[in-house]
């Protein structure tokens, strides 16, 4: 199965992130998980998942393990502080089928396109653009400022693929939990990954 690096944000959005975990989590693939201080503030206030109280890696991995339901016939997870600069994913040396940022804020977006490398999370995607991996992120924003689409487009530039946070309604989504579903199918399909999300378009 795969190996993925998956970026939380403080960008609005936590409950994709928590559908794609669990979606990579279901067919078996190893997610490697970073989230950034701001990040755990809004899974706080989005999914009342408090991350605040737990104070060591090892804490708050076990404590991800429990809430994504990890168990022998899933995939595994691992999580990594923001600051651990020196963690194995910040070497071009370590083996990853691609890093998916999700939601990813302005902040990053800008960050990534500057090559800042700050935290751990801005250095894995510097990594997985140095290596040519896949790289997705997710922005969620609006309006945009010329800024926002600038580093955008560097973005884009260097062949990251660019997955707005716009859910679809041609499918006729009558959940939440339908609309955040088809989103999320929608990466899936830009990693060529296996999901259940989406019921194909057949025309009309």
């Amino acid at each position: 199965m795969g190996k993925y690096i998956v970026g939380i944000t403080g960008a609005s959005g936590s409950i994709y992130a928590d559908r794609f975990i669990r979606q990579l989590l279901k067919y078996k693939h190893q997610v490697i998980l970073i989230i950034t201080e701001a990040g755990k503030k809004v899974l706080k206030q989005e999914l009342n998942l408090d991350l605040a109280v737990l104070r060591t890696e090892e804490e708050i991995e076990s404590y991800l393990k429990g809430y994504f339901s990890v168990a022998d016939h899933t995939g595994d997870l691992t999580y990594y502080d923001i600051g651990r600069i020196g963690a194995p994913i910040s070497s071009g040396s370590f083996p990853v089928d691609g890093m998916i940022v999700l939601p990813c804020s302005m902040a990053t977006v800008s960050a990534i396109a500057r090559g800042a490398s700050d935290n751990l999370l801005e250095r894995a995607a510097d990594v997985a653009l140095k290596e040519r991996k896949r790289l997705i992120v997710v922005p969620r924003e609006a309006p945009l400022n010329v800024i926002h689409l600038q580093n955008l487009l560097l973005l884009a530039q260097c062949n990251v693929r660019i997955i707005p946070a716009s859910p679809s309604f041609y499918h006729l989504p009558e959940t939440i939990e339908e609309l955040v579903g088809f989103f999320v199918g929608r990466i899936m399909d830009q990693l060529g990954i296996e999901h259940d999300f989406i019921k194909r378009w057949e025309g009309i």
